[in-house]
């Protein structure tokens, strides 16, 4: 579960995204899948939680009936579709869903106050959807960003059930932590695994590793270099080894361009797909 306290415009909207196992363990590692959740059933058990959670922490009891009482609850349960384990881009879209930051970088602008027309520095930050954006001064803006840091060792995900703590350390106490495997072993071939180093450097970095910078074409690494003193030569050479007195050496090296090869520009490209495109990934919406 992870919890998050921003809206789409860093306001406070408290809400908590779950990944949850559809089914239960039980048994010796036997696993039951389970129906599907409504939504409608879970979303009057979930008001009555959270009110009695701030009833504990000094809600009176009048303000919580007459918050009972509102025709619009300002409660609401959202259960997605059940995801299954074949399905690895589902699965890794709502886990980079369910822990996304307050605000997207791509989505806000700065504007300096020496550009400002009324000489004060602003953010213009645009809605998901696209379709709205909202300005606000630059320190307002700092100060409600400030708002959703959690406090100090106050962790915003968290284990419940059978993959919490407590449960991991009475299984690893019975000696039963290795019933059920963590790691699934998988049948994929070795060249999937080759071909996924390249796809996640271009997801994070937003660079493909195997895209030549010179010719745009696409690069095949025919040998790695292990050797330290082989490194350290290179980097010297090319006067990043000492880096705190140098920038960090960018994505595109010219020792990468010396290890690979460059197909003739009417040679076929190879039609096993050992290095395909990197799909598009999109979060989720709400």
């Amino acid at each position: 579960m992870a919890v998050q306290t921003f809206g789409d415009f860093q306001n406070f909207n408290p809400h908590l995204h779950i990944i949850a196992t559809d089914g239960c363990f039980y048994g010796q590692g036997q696993f039951q899948v389970g129906s599907q959740p409504v939504a409608d059933d879970l979303t009057p058990l979930f008001r009555q939680e959270v009110f009695k959670l701030l009833k504990s922490y000094g809600l009176s009891e009048r303000v919580i009936e007459n918050m009972m009482g509102w025709h619009h609850s300002g409660f609401n349960v959202y259960c997605g579709p059940a995801i299954w384990p074949g399905d690895n881009t589902g699965v890794e879209n709502l886990a980079r869903y369910i822990i996304r930051a307050a605000f997207s970088q791509e989505r806000m602008q700065y504007i300096p106050a020496s550009s400002a027309s009324d000489g004060r520095a602003k953010v213009i930050y645009q809605s998901k959807n696209g379709r709205e954006r909202k300005v606000f001064p630059a320190l307002d803006w700092l100060a409600q960003m400030t708002t959703h840091i959690p406090n100090r060792r106050e962790h915003m995900v968290r284990y419940y059930g059978y993959y919490s703590n407590k449960s991991r350390g009475q299984r690893k106490k019975a000696d039963q932590d290795d019933d059920i495997a963590n790691i699934i072993e998988t049948d994929l071939p070795n060249k999937a695994f080759r071909k996924s180093w390249a796809r996640l450097i271009q997801k994070i970095y937003e660079v493909d590793p195997l895209l030549c910078p010179k010719c745009q074409g696409e690069m095949k690494i025919i040998s790695f270099i292990e050797e330290q003193a082989v490194i350290k030569q290179i980097l010297q050479h090319l006067g990043l080894w000492e880096t705190r007195n140098n920038d960090p050496p960018t994505p595109q090296l010219n020792v990468v361009r010396e290890l690979t090869y460059h197909p003739a520009p009417d040679q076929a490209q190879d039609d096993d797909g050992y290095w395909p495109q990197v799909p598009d990934y999109g979060y989720w919406a709400d």
